[in-house]
């Protein structure tokens, strides 16, 4: 379990092919100094587990079906990448409840600077649009976030609209986490509000048990 609040941003240092996945090392001595083997580090929002470690690097094992969600699979060598450890049990949740288990990718759409923050406008899978809300939370390359505007719903056209939402960030974080170089078309792993997901499953149920005719 994770909140969100990236520690240190790594760097991708070597990328082999384990199975049908990849092992990777990444440079982060803050998260290294103390990693013990099988403990959880959250690497850009996807929660690896390390399986060794050196006084500044750690390695982790991907696998093919992580790499085909993710932004990760996307990688290479000196990649730079967001860390967080896990959270330990009586620590402060400063961010939100982050699984690290990244529903979806999304696509830069546009970079506004601002004076003190930097607005980023993000596509959103059309599946996972009616999981982010205006103020709601969402985890961004593992950095949690508030979203600051969402698309209006599909019009149900017959036209696809693009869904989008947008982040507002300050200069706290983009100097500390990797959405600070983050430019048009770069890809960024995404994960959904874990209340928003049960929610969503629990009222599926309950239009088919609607439509059955069950009294539920």
């Amino acid at each position: 379990m994770f909140t969100g609040i990236i520690e240190e941003m790594g760097e991708i240092t070597a990328i082999a092919p384990s199975g049908d996945g990849w092992r990777l090392t990444v440079r982060a001595p803050k998260a290294a100094a103390d990693a013990v083997h099988g403990e959880s580090i959250a690497v850009s929002g996807v929660c690896l587990t390390v399986v060794g470690s050196t006084t500044d690097t750690f390695d982790a094992d991907v696998m093919k079906q992580t790499l085909d969600v993710a932004a990760l699979g996307g990688a290479a060598v000196g990649t730079r990448v967001n860390i967080e450890k896990a959270m330990p049990v009586g620590a402060r949740l400063g961010g939100h409840i982050v699984q690290g288990h990244v529903d979806g990718t999304g696509t830069v759409l546009e970079v506004r600077p601002g004076a003190q923050w930097s607005v980023l406008r993000i596509s959103l899978p059309s599946d996972l649009a009616p999981l982010v809300v205006d103020k709601g939370s969402i985890a961004v390359d593992g950095t949690s976030l508030t979203v600051s505007a969402v698309s209006a719903p599909p019009t149900g056209s017959g036209i696809q609209d693009q869904c989008w939402f947008e982040v507002s960030l300050i200069p706290e974080t983009l100097a500390a986490t990797t959405l600070g170089i983050r430019a048009v078309g770069d890809r960024v792993n995404l994960e959904t509000d874990i209340l928003a997901r049960h929610v969503e499953r629990l009222l599926a149920f309950r239009a088919n048990a609607t439509e059955e005719g069950g009294t539920r």
